[in-house]
Formats: C-alpha cells, structure tokens, sequence
C-alpha cells in the first residue's frame, strides 16, 4: 500500500505541475502578445465614423451607430428585443461569447468552474450579445474610434457574420435573458476556446477595421493596453 500510494501522489503531483505549468504558459503568452500592437488609431481628419470599445470587465463590445447610410442594425437587432425598447438610443454594441459564459457571467463572481470548463474546452455554442446605448462617454472602460467608411464596411460584415441565421436568414434571439433593460442575446457562429476568448473576437473586430488592436489577447486588458 505504501508503494501504491506513493505512486498515486507522484503521478499526482506530474499532473498538477503540469497543469500549473501550462497555466503559467498560457498567462505569459496573453501578457506578451496582449503588448504587441497591430494597426493604428485614426485621426479626426481621417476617420468619419465614430465606434467605441466598452468593457464591462468581463466582456469588451464594439459599439456603433444604430443607423447610418452603410448600416441599419435594427434589421438584425431589434429594440423590441430588448425589455425596455428604448428607441431613443443611437448606439449599439455587439459581443461575441460562450453562450454559457455569456447568460450565466455577468459578472466574475458568477462564474461557475462547469461553465469556465465547458468555455474553454469547445464544449459549449455561442452568442452574440447586443445593447443599445445613449452616446459612450469615454473613459478607463470605453475608448472613442474613428472608422472611415471602408473600415466601417468591414467591421459590418465581421459583426454580420458572426451572427448565425434561420433558415429564412433572421437573426436568432434568446429569449429571457438579459443584463439589464436595453440588451438582447441571440445565436451565433464559431466555437469559444481559451485560444479564442469573447475579448479575442473584439480584438480581431479591430483588426478588421484597421484600429489599433493587440497582436493576440483573451482579455479586455490586452486591447486597452493600446490606447491607454
């Protein structure tokens, strides 16, 4: 018995080091690539179109215009959607998550190791989280953007194709869930991983529309580093 359990406490122990080294590994890779930049920030005399990066700590949004001659979002994202159905907002921001992550993690007080497991992993689907807003007020959590009107034209077709579509090509809503009064969830595309982070998605929505981005990040962090 002794010998067995010696055993038992060695592999143990190999498992655990392990895991600890690769967490070690995957936070030192986030910290590193999170500080590299890609890209650039517009200029009031280049860009024409104003965007906001918004966290609220867990998650990062690209807010934008509700309405412009490129884009109305009230053909994929209604107001009634939403409990309030406050038509008076101008803005809306979108987010790409775990849908486990996204409905049951508001906060980080709230997150259950079965759903952090489930995330990280490619166990779970995904979904697109959408809130209407009065115009951001920039600050520690919300950056102002400029985008003009070819980078505008990306970034829509990047936040469209995440969206994922019946068969008459609709959105999909999640009915019952929301943060708050002015916010809807729907079904989304792709598969969440600890290599692809709902803040990865943000990060990449810059990319492609040419803003100043990290070269790789899974947390809000990475992308505010940029602007700061």
């Amino acid at each position: 018995m002794p010998d067995a359990f010696r055993k038992v406490a060695k592999g143990a122990a190999y498992v655990g080091g392990g895991v600890v080294g690769a967490l070690a590994l995957y936070l030192a890779a986030a910290v590193g690539l999170s500080a590299v930049p890609v890209g650039r920030r517009n200029s009031p005399e280049t860009g024409e179109i104003e965007a906001y990066i918004l966290s609220n700590g867990v998650h990062t949004d690209v807010v934008v215009p509700v309405r412009t001659d490129q884009m109305d979002w009230t053909q994929l994202v209604s107001y009634s959607d939403t409990p309030a159905m406050d038509t008076t907002r101008s803005y809306v921001g979108f987010g790409w998550g775990d849908k486990g992550f996204y409905l049951n993690t508001p906060t980080w007080a709230e997150l259950k190791p079965s759903t952090a497991v489930k995330a990280m992993f490619w166990l779970s689907t995904t979904a697109m989280h959408a809130t209407f807003h009065h115009e951001p007020q920039p600050g520690p959590d919300c950056v102002k953007v400029l985008l003009t009107r070819a980078e505008y034209a990306r970034l829509i077709s990047f936040i469209k194709k995440s969206f994922d579509y019946d068969a008459r090509g609709r959105t999909e809503l999640i009915g019952g869930y929301s943060y708050g009064q002015h916010d809807a969830f729907y079904e989304a595309t792709r598969t969440y991983n600890l290599f692809y982070t709902c803040n990865t998605w943000a990060n990449d929505a810059l990319k492609v529309s040419g803003q100043k981005a990290a070269l790789w990040t899974p947390f809000d962090f990475g992308i505010f580093w940029q602007y700061r």
